[in-house]
């Protein structure tokens, strides 16, 4: 959801070490799935979502890239698997991306890796994003029609290129939502995700809110191998006792909208501070959610991952 970055994992360890372990189930959180553990991606519940980058470090904007250095990938990914974590996503399949997966197999790691093609608008959503003020130009949508096909490409490379590292990959991140800001039709995602799949080996999903599996769902299930879905009871005016039931009712909804595919929680998180949540936001409620969550994923066999909650 819009605005949320992901976390470098210096300061996600902090937030998550204490939180990530799972604790006793609380009975507003008995399974409403229970899935196989085939259903795991490498056979792990709890994950990262993964990004690397410092203070005044940045993807292109205009101006150039600042990339982490491979020692300090290291330095991150030392701290990750310390902490029990062996499974991360990346969310695009640029230049940093490469640069992790590159270390995790100079090293010989045994960290694997949900890779994403990250989608540019392809159609300017400004009547449905509360950010988008004004229409985005045709020339830019066109040019970012063929940056997404460049994009797919460099996922089926690395998908090749990096057959034990990578163990799942996802076209698109909240492409589909009524309210994003890089939307992409229907339709050319399910191209994507066909070209795809025809193209790896690893399983393949797009990574959206409950709401797009619930609602689209059905279409999207002949072209994906597992529904990657997103959760967060916070950012709809959950409390914290809210949230679990509300967690799995979200998932509920998708499982009834697509019954044959393996359920992976793509984000879920808990902010600690955030003006949009008031009190509602804090490191314990983080610690109580996160635990609550990873409880539920291990007795469900729900591979889970945890998105920053700053």
């Amino acid at each position: 959801m819009n605005p949320r970055s992901r976390l470098s994992a210096p300061l996600l360890a902090l937030l998550l070490i204490s939180c990530a372990r799972p604790g006793p189930l609380p009975p507003a959180a008995a399974p409403a799935i229970a899935q196989a553990p085939e259903a795991l991606l490498a056979g792990t519940h709890l994950a990262v979502a993964y990004s690397g980058y410092r203070e005044g470090q940045h993807p292109d904007q205009g101006q150039g890239a600042v990339y982490p250095t491979a020692d300090q990938i290291r330095e991150d990914l030392d701290i990750l698997e310390r902490e029990g974590f062996g499974l991360i996503r990346l969310y695009d399949s640029g230049e940093l991306s490469r640069r992790v997966l590159d270390v995790i197999v100079a090293d010989g790691r045994p960290v694997r890796v949900m890779l994403g093609a990250w989608l540019q608008a392809e159609v300017s959503n400004h009547e449905g994003c509360a950010w988008l003020t004004e229409p985005i130009p045709d020339a830019e949508l066109a040019a970012n029609t063929v940056a997404n096909g460049e994009e797919v490409a460099r996922l089926i490379t690395l998908a090749k290129a990096y057959p034990e590292t990578i163990v799942a990959v996802n076209v698109g991140n909240e492409a589909l939502v009524s309210w994003g800001d890089h939307m992409v039709r229907t339709d050319a995602m399910v191209a994507y995700l066909r070209q795809v799949r025809d193209a790896v080996d690893q399983p393949v999903s797009t990574a959206d809110n409950y709401v797009v599996w619930a609602e689209q769902g059905q279409v999207l299930a002949s072209v994906v191998d597992f529904a990657l879905v997103h959760t967060y009871p916070q950012w709809e005016e959950k409390t914290l006792e809210e949230a679990m039931p509300y967690t799995l009712d979200n998932l509920g909804r998708v499982h009834a909208a697509v019954p044959t595919l393996p359920i992976v929680i793509g984000e879920a998180g808990w902010a600690t501070v955030a003006s949009e949540f008031g009190d509602r936001a804090s490191e314990e409620a983080q610690r109580r959610y996160v635990s609550d969550l990873a409880a539920w994923a291990a007795q469900a066999q729900v591979t889970t991952f945890v998105f920053r909650g700053l």
